[in-house]
């Protein structure tokens, strides 16, 4: 669900200065069978572009309501109009809690972290194809003052604008402890997900699809995970 309107909205915003969205998606996903809501904003203007995105999930962990928040910011400096590299500075943040026993509830935070780093981007003449990669220096605080992610986005429409293709892979450098299906606790160095996302558009606002998060080492889970979602968005 993360960063996907970030090159949609290079597409849109060819004709418009800004673009949002709002996500439902349902999480198939082994043990998971709950919702995560995801809204995003991306706006252009003079001096570079802002997209920020949030996601919740709902009735997570044996956790009724909103189990875990989580959202990321990120901005970016643009240095001419010609020019396809921009700066980028980003924030990522939230919490996620956990039913403990009957009454005993546990919230625990996602590290803040900070990127800063830079962005080039490939696009078709019509935009209707995008593709970007970025290099980030990465904080993250109580672990580490310096580390780095690699992210890559892309965004393909086809059809004339009826399918789209959609997606992001992250892969970045953090200290983490994984559990294994046997109890085993691991320590890992390097976290992998892509989140590609197949959407069929029924009109310019309405879309229904999936989404399919590919990962490693990700949110405590030790190793290889899929979980793939049904999902509707709406597009304002």
């Amino acid at each position: 669900m993360k960063k996907l309107s970030i090159f949609i909205a290079l597409f849109i915003a060819t004709f418009a200065a800004k673009a949002q969205n709002i996500q439902m998606h349902y999480d198939l996903g082994e043990g998971r069978n709950y919702l995560t809501s995801t809204v995003e904003l991306f706006k252009v203007d003079k001096m570079g572009s802002t997209f920020f995105f949030i996601d919740m999930d709902y009735n997570a962990n044996g956790f009724d309501g909103v189990s875990q928040a989580y959202w990321e910011v990120a901005r970016s400096f643009k240095i001419s109009q010609e020019c396809a590299f921009q700066p980028r500075i980003e924030y990522n943040g939230g919490f996620f809690s956990a039913k403990k026993s009957e009454n005993d509830y546990a919230a625990l935070p996602i590290n803040n972290a900070v990127l800063v780093g830079g962005q080039y981007t490939w696009n078709t003449a019509d935009f209707s194809k995008v593709f970007t990669l970025s290099l980030n220096y990465k904080w993250i605080e109580h672990k580490h003052d310096a580390s780095f992610q690699i992210t890559g986005v892309w965004a393909l429409n086809f059809f004339d604008n009826k399918v789209s293709l959609t997606g992001f892979a992250d892969f970045w450098k953090e200290d983490v402890l994984t559990f294994a299906d046997n109890g085993e606790v691991k320590n890992k160095e390097f976290v992998f997900i892509t989140e590609p996302q197949f959407w069929y558009n029924v009109n310019k606002n309405f879309a229904v699809g999936s989404e399919i998060e590919i990962s490693s080492n990700f949110g405590g889970n030790d190793g290889f995970m899929v979980n793939p979602t049904l999902a509707v968005k709406w597009t304002l």
